[in-house]
């Protein structure tokens, strides 16, 4: 635990998110598995404030102060060159499509359906595009799995979930496989922080429209804001941060496999800060998600 000591040596507990900037102060200090729980806490934190955003403004309005806000703070710190080769500024291009479409559809569904449920969901849909990749019948037995997990969450189990909620969270499969997909390419033409500060950049132009339309005059409330930082911080700079650094002193395997919690942290934070209590059918289906993404990693040797 990160704690800053004042006067003698009474020790002064810090909230989470100042917590997570402290560790990333030293992280060298912390050890990795922590910076990704860290992370992984601090992304879903991010979800359920953005959650408590839409009393005052609108799914499409969080979206664009989290990009804008976010894509602000990035490109100060790394000051990105414009100048880029074709390939590379067409690869950003579509990252930030993508990542604005994926930003839009997890909000717009978060209106509709649980954290837990829209992350799950979402997560499936890189680990479907992983295994169904793969020519190996152990990882489509994997693939099997995390379908049956996206069914019971899609209310197999007799749970009712909102339709058009549903629809979206396809929507954010989609959309995170395409970022996954393109962030891989994209990297091996403008490497590091500055691709993902240039791609937010975009993503943010790609939903100013929908947030000034849902929004508008809102989106300039200093209270509303100040909480779209928050989210900015808490979901995009801060997890990444740490992730970053943990990658660094882990092996990619382990880093996979402590990455495959993000569905059941996703789940624990909606039933402690938002009351989202899943039902057990649900609560199976991010089991399934969570241990076919977590079998797939095991199993690989590379």
């Amino acid at each position: 635990m990160v704690r800053v000591y004042a006067h003698a040596s009474r020790p002064l507990s810090l909230p989470p998110a100042a917590r997570l900037a402290a560790a990333l102060g030293r992280p060298e200090a912390v050890p990795p598995p922590l910076l990704m729980l860290l992370g992984m806490v601090s992304t879903q934190v991010g979800a359920a404030v953005a959650k408590q955003l839409f009393a005052s403004t609108s799914p499409g309005g969080t979206t664009t102060l989290r990009l804008g806000l976010g894509a602000l703070v990035l490109l100060a710190a790394t000051r990105p060159t414009l100048r880029l080769g074709w390939r590379a500024a067409g690869l950003v291009g579509t990252f930030g499509a993508a990542m604005a479409a994926m930003n839009l559809a997890f909000y717009a569904a978060l209106h509709r359906v649980p954290l837990g449920v829209a992350v799950t969901v979402g997560f499936a849909g890189p680990l479907l595009v992983s295994l169904l990749g793969s020519r190996r019948l152990a990882d489509a037995l994997w693939a099997v799995l995390a379908g049956a997990g996206v069914l019971l969450l899609a209310g197999l189990g007799g749970v009712g979930v909102d339709a058009v909620g549903l629809l979206l969270c396809a929507l954010i499969a989609v959309g995170w496989a395409g970022y996954v997909l393109l962030g891989k390419a994209m990297s091996g033409h403008v490497p590091g922080s500055r691709g993902l500060a240039l791609g937010m950049a975009v993503g943010a132009v790609c939903v100013l429209p929908f947030g000034v339309a849902s929004g508008g005059a809102e989106l300039l409330d200093p209270r509303v804001v100040a909480l779209g930082l928050g989210v900015a911080l808490l979901s995009s700079l801060l997890p990444y941060s740490a992730e970053l650094a943990a990658l660094r002193r882990l092996p990619a395997r382990v880093f996979a496999v402590l990455l495959s919690l993000e569905p059941a942290v996703a789940a624990l934070v909606g039933a402690l800060l938002l009351g989202e209590l899943l039902a057990w059918p649900q609560l199976l289906g991010v089991a399934c998600v969570v241990g076919a993404a977590l079998g797939a990693t095991l199993a690989r040797r590379a």
